[in-house]
């Protein structure tokens, strides 16, 4: 919707009298956040996008001097997004914080951060020893330009939706790819895990440790970022899946570069970069666990079909694919194109579950992992212990939860001694409990 001069006359003298009215009430530093948005249209998704970007910076800027808001508030209307904060600290210290934002890239010069006194005096930026805003367009000083119409508002808005894309697109794919190496690393340090490595031992391995997993996950983050970009900018999603191949094999060797040759998550490059993609596909405000599923079984439709088409026991190469033609076991490609089951039915609602209840991450993520485990059909479990021992690892897995919905550290690790003891490990199952971990990230998300 269009604004009028009217209209933006009407809410300027609202804002006005909202910060007098906390001005009075509070009596201390008062911050008003706006866009500075040109034209007649004020309001709209991208625009909200890129105010809600600015808010996270706010509070990361709080966060820095150490200060939480006394009073909090934001109007989203057809004239604009305003938020206000109250703030316990002098108006120059958050005038500082603010300037920081403003000029730290493109998009803070689109961020209007008003700082007042609590006599109702605006904070200037000389105070701070800070010149005037530059323009957009050509870099001289804003008031200078705007005063003489310097350049056309469809100039102006041209440059400012510019900004704000690329901006809240970054921002979105640096968020996926961070949550997605914070997945992995909550999901190697959640201890004790039966058979796999975590801070407790290194379970049935012995070419590998957290530290291994720490070097692979720092090394994986570009290629997470990689995969949030190519799901944003893919037209469908199969095309998206079919953009992921490559990159996903190139990222196979720079894990195996950092681990020296250890195969530490090449599960994980699979599936939680599948899931990158698809939160890469989705708005923010759809990151929610049924749609991410559902956006990753669009994405590898036909998926076993298309890659086991002509498989012989003859030209079968690797162990999965002679698993599936013996025992039609589809392993992680059948996971993903039915949307990740296992998560959905058994491991995720554990997680939630345990969350809810007051537990700690750790504590609901051994849980959810042994619901995995009771359920999935884990290759890694049966390469090493055959369908015999994947049977009595998904047995002793639901007898615990059976026993103990909530395990505690020695029954936990009773298992975790029986595994190492049979050389089993359940990677597969660890590989989805990371991706149980991203999808509680990305639900909590705050766009």
């Amino acid at each position: 919707m269009d604004v009028t001069v009217q209209d933006m006359m009407e809410a300027r003298e609202r804002r006005a009298q909202r910060q007098r009215e906390l001005l009075a009430e509070y009596g201390q530093t008062l911050l008003c956040f706006t866009l500075n948005i040109p034209g007649p249209e004020k309001d709209g998704a991208l625009i909200r996008q890129g105010f809600r970007l600015g808010q996270r910076r706010l509070r990361q800027g709080f966060l820095r001097l150490g200060i939480q808001p006394l009073h909090q508030e934001e109007s989203l209307e057809f004239t604009g997004c305003e938020a206000f904060y109250v703030l316990p600290l002098a108006p120059l210290e958050i005038k500082r914080m603010t300037a920081d934002i403003e000029q730290a890239d493109e998009v803070g010069r689109l961020f209007d951060l008003d700082v007042l006194r609590p006599d109702g005096s605006k904070v200037d930026r000389r105070e701070i020893g800070l010149p005037e805003r530059a323009c957009l367009i050509c870099g001289g000083e804003a008031k200078a330009c705007a005063r003489s119409r310097a350049h056309t508002v469809a100039e102006l808005r041209a440059r400012v939706d510019g900004i704000l894309s690329r901006a809240v697109a970054q921002d979105k794919i640096e968020t996926v790819a961070r949550l997605a190496c914070q997945a992995l690393l909550c999901e190697v340090l959640t201890t004790p895990k039966p058979g796999l490595v975590d801070r407790l031992n290194n379970g049935s391995h012995r070419d590998m440790d957290v530290f291994t997993f720490a070097a692979s996950t720092t090394a994986l983050q570009p290629y997470f970022a990689a995969c949030a970009r190519i799901g944003a900018q893919a037209p469908t999603a199969p095309d998206a899946f079919a953009a992921l191949r490559l990159p996903g094999r190139m990222a196979e060797g720079v894990m195996l570069e950092a681990t020296g040759g250890v195969n530490t998550h090449r599960g994980a490059i699979f599936s939680i970069g599948i899931l990158c993609a698809a939160a890469g596909r989705l708005p923010r405000e759809n990151w929610r666990a049924e749609l991410l599923l559902n956006e990753c079984a669009e994405m590898t439709k036909g998926l076993t079909e298309r890659d086991f088409a002509g498989l012989t026991p003859e030209n079968a190469r690797t162990f999965g694919q002679r698993l599936y033609l013996s025992h039609g076991v589809t392993g992680v490609r059948g996971e993903a194109e039915q949307g990740f089951p296992l998560v959905r039915q058994y491991g995720y609602p554990k997680l939630l579950e345990g969350l809810a209840a007051g537990l700690e991450l750790n504590d609901a993520g051994c849980a959810a992992l042994l619901a995995l485990m009771a359920h999935n059909m884990d290759t890694n479990v049966i390469h090493r212990g055959g369908l015999e021992g994947q049977r009595r690892t998904a047995e002793a897995a639901q007898a615990l939860l059976d026993a103990e919905p909530w395990p505690s550290r020695e029954a936990l690790e009773a298992l975790d001694q029986t595994l190492i003891d049979q050389n089993i490990s359940p990677g597969g199952s660890a590989d989805l409990l990371a991706l149980c971990y991203l999808l509680r990230f990305l639900e909590e998300d705050d766009p």
